[in-house]
């Protein structure tokens, strides 16, 4: 589990970012056309 977890939310944008980890990594589509996750690159979630 995440021991820090930063919320960020863009108002005029709608956009709402939830970071779990400072790793780098890229953002990948899900099922979810409003939803986008980030990964490493081993495909884990960060």
């Amino acid at each position: 589990m995440a021991s820090n977890v930063k919320v960020w939310y863009d108002k005029e944008g709608d956009y709402l970012e939830v970071i779990f980890s400072d790793k780098p990594g890229y953002m990948q589509e899900t099922n979810n056309d409003a939803v986008m996750e980030m990964v490493d690159e081993e495909g884990n979630i960060l």
